[in-house]
């Protein structure tokens, strides 16, 4: 066995039911792939099924593999938290002693107050809010103002939205900047910039989105792999996440096709190291919004998606596809993600195939798979499923 290659997807908040302590994040019963599926009445994703998927969790409409073509189970989040940016970072080796502040009710006038005189823009809002909800509410005004619409939810985010007529783009992009050195020191896990455009009614938001996130707190898989000359490329918000670092290359996407596509286009072009992709429609678009017919089917296209790809990962290639949280668009007792177990899958010709996984105590598992078979040195956490 000589793996040259891994090409890790994250089906951004694809979970496969509740961990044991969901009840205290408020998600007792959460399943988003099984509740996605019977809300539709059953899946048709017959490569994801072939790999084994069905094999982790019961989802109508997938029915177990007698062969996986993968070796398949599932990982518990060992970090105390649900974000993106805590499921990220397990994967790739980093766990989380403690979680990120969260601010449900709003940040302090401190904050805030320190944000508008460094930025030099005013606020609207600062409380929780859907994205799309509140620049429904606050658009016309904003728009009239010039004033920053302000919002969190129950994760780490100081989110601002403004119009891209309004204000451009790159300035936003620099208020953000600005509110990520107010915000090192009370650890707000990401200021995210949520452009948008169209006019009051029909506003919608743009694939103009930038994360801007605290730096690890450690070595991560992806600065293993680089320091040792080997390509890290991440395709979507990856850069984002990790604030670039570790990275040799790394490529924005307009949603899942576009991420589909690149990750097709880097197989083919990228000989060794790792392609670490996330594919941000499955939370951003349907999970957050508890849509669960346009979940379905941006599973389905996934699907068609990896049965371009899997034909082309040769034997010195392997590919891992999990998640980093779930985002159940069927759990109604708020629209944040949700604390669930997420799936794993690992495939390549050269592994063996149709190997149980069980339940993995972290997610930290997939960084050490990858550092073993490339041939690096092990993160601090995780057991190789190799």
């Amino acid at each position: 066995m000589k793996i040259r290659k891994v090409i890790l997807v994250v089906l951004d908040s694809v979970g496969v039911g509740a961990m044991a302590d969901a009840a205290d994040f408020l998600d007792e019963g959460a399943n988003t792939l099984a509740h996605t599926a019977e809300a539709v009445g059953g899946l048709c994703v017959p490569n994801l099924a072939g790999l084994g998927l069905g094999n982790i969790v019961a989802v109508e409409g997938v029915e177990p593999a007698e062969a996986p073509l993968a070796s398949f189970g599932r990982m518990a989040e060992a970090s105390p938290a649900k974000d993106t940016v805590t499921g990220h970072w397990e994967l790739a080796g980093l766990e989380s002693p403690s979680p990120f502040a969260v601010y449900e009710h709003g940040f302090p006038r401190e904050i805030v107050d320190a944000f508008e005189r460094t930025s030099g823009f005013k606020t609207l809002f600062n409380k929780p809010s859907s994205g799309t909800v509140i620049i429904e509410q606050l658009g016309r005004e904003h728009m009239e103002t010039g004033a920053l619409i302000l919002y969190t939810s129950a994760d780490s985010v100081f989110q601002l939205a403004a119009h891209e007529e309004v204000v451009p783009v790159e300035a936003l992009y620099r208020a953000c900047e600005a509110a990520r050195k107010v915000l090192d020191p009370y650890r707000v896990a990401r200021v995210i910039a949520r452009p948008f455009v169209g006019r009051p009614g029909s506003f919608q938001r743009t694939y103009n989105r930038k994360d801007f996130c605290m730096a690890p707190h450690g070595d991560t898989l992806l600065d293993l792999l680089s320091a040792r000359g080997l390509p890290v490329v991440g395709v979507g918000k990856i850069h984002d996440i990790f604030a670039g670092r570790g990275l040799t290359a790394s490529i924005h996407t307009e949603g899942n096709r576009d991420g589909m596509e690149q990750t097709l286009r880097l197989n083919r072009s990228v000989s060794e190291g790792l392609i670490f992709v996330n594919l941000v429609d499955f939370d951003m678009v349907y999970g957050h919004r508890r849509n669960a017919t346009g979940y379905a089917a941006a599973l389905v296209e996934a699907d068609e998606h990896l049965g371009r790809l899997l034909p082309e990962v040769d034997q010195e290639t392997a590919l891992i596809l999990t998640a980093d949280h779930g985002c159940d668009p069927t759990h109604m007792s708020h629209t944040d993600h949700t604390r669930e177990y997420v799936p794993v899958l690992l495939y390549s010709p050269s592994l063996p195939a149709g190997r149980a996984l069980g339940t993995r105590s972290t997610f930290a598992d997939v960084a050490a798979t990858v550092s073993r078979l490339l041939g690096v040195p092990l993160p601090s956490a995780g057991t190789s499923l190799v």
